[in-house]
């Protein structure tokens, strides 16, 4: 079951959702939480950016392949793509899962701000890593606070046995 905003706001005060920094109440929507654009990006090296030869993804690692970089706010190229991480940090419990979504006014303008990494695991308690990409025939601008994605919770039928803030590989420096 898909959580409604009363449900929201019932878990976020029970504090089996919590989010930090704690939320604005305009970023509650209907049945989901709009997410800010923190200033940390992530963006290909030009050793891959530019390189007109395949790379191959079971040798070359993200962290090899990407350098960060801290600023207020950076311009995508017509099919540019560019890691971007969430201001807010969610914590959940084993029973509900988060989906990430972008929103529609950016999606009209041709920004998406997932590929396929959208699931937002039970037992998380990190900050969401986006992969924004510019599908528009201009440049675009995105900064730092904008309220570029939003995540829908679930509930599950049994709590997960496997929490990702336990389990996951990668959670625990997010």
């Amino acid at each position: 079951m898909l959580l409604s905003d009363s449900d929201l706001k019932k878990e976020l005060a029970a504090r089996r959702i919590v989010f930090t920094p704690r939320l604005k109440p305009e970023q509650i929507g209907g049945a989901s939480v709009d997410l800010t654009l923190d200033g940390k990006f992530w963006v290909f090296k030009n050793k891959y950016a530019n390189s007109h030869r395949p790379v191959d993804l079971g040798q070359v690692s993200f962290v090899e392949a990407t350098e960060g970089i801290r600023q207020k706010s950076i311009v995508l190229a017509p099919g540019q793509i560019v890691l971007g991480i969430t201001k807010e940090k969610i914590k959940l419990p084993a029973d509900i899962m988060g989906s990430l979504e972008g929103r529609s006014r950016y999606a009209r303008m041709g920004l998406a701000v997932h590929i396929t990494s959208a699931l937002v695991q039970p037992g998380s308690d990190n900050h969401q890593v986006l992969e924004i990409v510019n599908f528009a025939p201009f440049p675009v601008k995105i900064s730092e606070g904008m309220r570029i994605s939003q995540v829908v919770f679930q509930y599950l039928k049994h709590p997960t046995s496997k929490p990702y803030a336990r389990f996951g590989k990668v959670a625990r420096k997010q």
